[in-house]
């Protein structure tokens, strides 16, 4: 059987960076580690950048999203939004979702005349992949590969890296994404949990960063 490319087109132009829900000004702490010395070449880039697919935000908004896709109703989902906005470490953090979720849900909702609220970024996503029946596990592998992929390209301004060696970090990375993609298909609400306390701090610390190119 063919595969229908409407939907993976239509995520492709979700999250590609040509979207206009501003992810490129925000750095997730990254800016901050990279002051300090914390991140400072490839290998340490690419070893923050995969904690924190396997234990941090990647996986939390992997989840997240995958609740938002599964939601009964428009309350459920509504909750789901609250928990995403409990769970961010730090103001920063709290905005790096909130408006970036703000921006994907007006322009979603312009185009593809959806009624989406302005959920934080994943569970915007999410629900507004459920409104079209766009697939879960692709939905969720093209989220979170976007998500490396754009920590990836700050990185290559702050460290800074060379473009073929962040591109060679992301393409290593990759699996990764999908296997998160294929884990979240069996976790709730009730896996939740991170443990990259120092991308956290990161966060919190950028807000006080003397000089930044980045909001978070």
């Amino acid at each position: 059987m063919p595969i229908d490319p409407a939907p993976l087109l239509t995520l492709a132009q979700w999250l590609s960076p040509a979207y206009p829900v501003g992810a490129f000004s925000y750095s997730h702490g990254l800016e901050w580690a990279v002051e300090v010395g914390e991140i400072h070449d490839g290998p340490s880039f690419q070893a923050w950048l995969e904690q924190i697919l396997i234990h941090g935000a990647g996986r939390t908004d992997a989840i997240l999203l995958a609740e938002a896709w599964r939601a009964p109703d428009d309350q459920s989902c509504h909750d789901i939004d609250d928990l995403a906005r409990a769970l961010a470490p730090s103001r920063e953090r709290a905005l790096e979702t909130e408006q970036q979720g703000q921006s994907f849900a007006r322009v979603t909702a312009d185009v593809w005349s959806l009624p989406l609220p302005a959920y934080t970024y994943p569970v915007a996503v999410g629900w507004a992949a459920r409104m079209l029946n766009l697939p879960l596990p692709e939905t969720v592998l093209l989220y979170t590969h976007a998500f490396a992929a754009n920590l990836t390209s700050a990185s290559i301004r702050l460290v800074p890296l060379g473009q073929t060696e962040g591109q060679t970090i992301l393409a290593a990375l990759a699996p990764l994404c999908a296997d998160l993609a294929a884990d979240v298909q069996t976790l709730t609400v009730e896996d939740l949990g991170s443990a990259c306390m120092m991308a956290d701090v990161a966060s919190m610390k950028h807000e006080t960063q003397y000089s930044r190119l980045f909001q978070s």
